[in-house]
């Protein structure tokens, strides 16, 4: 099917009783919808309920096992992506699919290159590269090579490279996940302009506040399963989030505890970290929650990739429980009872290709494996407790890593680090692309660990989250910490502040004044 097909009085795209199965297993059932020309139409749902799934059946990418696809009113069959969109529906996905030794200009036109005569037309590309890129806010040049951006500005790159030519149908799979606030605000003008020129976009997203300021229309997934479609105009947040998990929601952060006045189990003084944290100190209590803020960029994660020895770094002092720590890698840090939990899931968290079992135990092999040979049945009850500690919600044990929802992957990467009982342990990201449900048990279990006496820092992009967790918040700007909050001065505008002020002055915050515990 074409494009010239098209009927402009039925839907864009329409889907009837669509359903996938894997042998025994379906992943998804009876789903039919409507996608109107021009209206974003939203669907939400916890991990695993189904969305990427369907993403990739309206898209071309996976063949539906039941159901049919319309088009404008007409039959569509889409073999693969490529036919799917060359009738206009194309997919913008959530993980990065771009060649990173090549230029953003060259990834963009990859495969679809503009020439003059028999020659690559480099000049054309990069002018249309330059033009697409401005219009999504991205801050790169078309001769930039992918490889070296930012991971922000990747998935920018892949958005552009989606939008170069113009759709009918647009599908955003997460598109914000590692996107700074600006940046979002850019997509989401361009998610709008969309809508305005007429082209259907599906949305799916785990911000609900993203959904409640795009959506014409709400549809929801549950295990699998349509729940239904809903006007967005009539769903707040909280009632988008209780249809998404099939119960009502609690409050979603734990209460906040009264702190001991104990001594600091961690102290950095005077920490530098190449390319990232400039003389950063800080001091962190048992059954502490320390908040980490901060825009991308601010040097908030290279901080403490250098704390933990995997960045070029100095520092006059570190202590660990009182005692100084002078040889710093992951290795030495997990004996010293700290462990990091990367933001990147699955490029550094885990071995994607590998068993649940063997990603579960790699950082505590020792204690798994006492002797010379491998204690598989060791294994096997060691995974049994971290499914039921951390409800890592598996049909099958002998699944790879990469076939679990990104929730499940999440639960599956903090009983990893937690497997050596640390001391102190610091959370990079902790629901980056993680449903309400999901962030509901994380949060839980940061609740856990600090009031069984762990120290806890989280480094979060979500503010509600930080404001939400943390006993304490240390914002970063430009590779420093410019300010502490605590108490009442614990809000977004404080942080938000602290965050994007010009240099030379500090966060005021209000309310009860900041202290320093060291």
């Amino acid at each position: 099917m074409t494009r010239a097909n098209v009927d402009p009085t039925q839907p864009a795209l329409r889907a009837e009783g669509l359903g996938k199965t894997y042998g025994a297993v379906t992943v998804l059932s009876d789903v039919t919808l409507d996608i109107l020309p021009g209206e974003v139409h939203a669907i939400i749902g916890e991990n695993g309920a189904g969305k990427s799934t369907l993403m990739k059946l309206l898209s071309g990418h996976v063949a539906p096992s039941v159901g049919r696809l319309l088009m404008g009113g007409s039959a569509a069959e889409f073999p693969d992506a490529a036919a799917a969109e060359a009738a206009g529906v194309v997919l913008v996905h959530q993980e990065i699919l771009l060649a990173p030794d090549l230029t953003v200009a060259e990834n963009l036109f990859l495969g679809r290159e503009l020439t003059r005569g028999p020659m690559v037309d480099d000049r054309a590309m990069n002018r249309r590269t330059a033009e697409v890129l401005a219009s999504i806010g991205a801050h790169c040049h078309p001769r930039d090579r992918v490889g070296s951006l930012p991971l922000a500005q990747r998935q920018l790159v892949q958005i552009a490279r989606a939008l170069l030519e113009p759709r009918t149908v647009v599908i955003f799979d997460e598109p914000t996940a590692v996107l700074a606030n600006d940046e979002v605000a850019a997509l989401l003008d361009v998610v709008r302009g969309l809508r305005a020129r007429g082209a259907a976009v599906l949305y799916i997203s785990h911000r609900l506040d993203e959904v409640e300021a795009l959506a014409d229309r709400v549809t929801v997934l549950r295990d699998g399963r349509m729940i239904g479609t809903w006007p967005a105009a009539g769903l707040t947040q909280r009632a988008m989030a209780d249809l998404m998990v099939g119960r009502e929601l609690g409050t979603l952060y734990p209460p906040k505890r009264t702190l001991p006045a104990v001594e600091p189990q961690l102290v950095i003084d005077a920490l530098s970290v190449d390319h990232g944290a400039v003389q950063a100190s800080l001091a962190l209590r048992p059954g502490e929650v320390l908040g980490i803020g901060g825009m991308i960029g601010s040097g908030r994660t290279e901080l403490f990739e250098g704390l933990m020895g995997l960045r070029p770094s100095q520092a006059a002092r570190i202590t660990l429980g009182g005692h100084e720590v002078t040889h710093r890698s992951v290795r030495d840090w997990q004996a010293a009872g700290l462990v990091y939990l990367t933001e990147d899931r699955k490029g550094k968290g885990l071995l994607l290709d590998e068993p649940l079992a063997t990603n579960l135990t790699l950082q505590a092999l020792d204690s798994v494996h006492p002797g010379t040979r491998l204690d598989h049945a060791g294994e096997d009850r060691a995974l049994d407790r971290a499914v039921e500690t951390y409800d890592i919600r598996v049909r099958n044990r002998h699944l790879s890593a990469g076939q679990l929802s990104g929730g499940n992957q999440q639960k599956l990467l903090l009983a990893k680090v937690m497997l050596t009982d640390p001391a102190v342990v610091i959370i990079d990201e902790p629901t980056r692309g993680i449903d309400i449900g999901n962030k509901s048990q994380i949060y839980d279990f940061i609740d856990r660990l600090v009031r069984a006496g762990k120290a806890v820092i989280v480094i979060s992009s979500e503010l509600p989250e930080l404001v939400g967790l943390s006993d304490r918040v240390l914002v970063m700007r430009g590779g420093r910490i410019v300010a502490e909050l605590t108490g009442d001065a614990i809000t977004e505008q404080n942080v938000v502040y602290a965050a994007t002020s010009g240099e030379g002055h500090e966060a005021e915050p209000q309310g009860r004044a900041a202290q320093t515990y060291a």
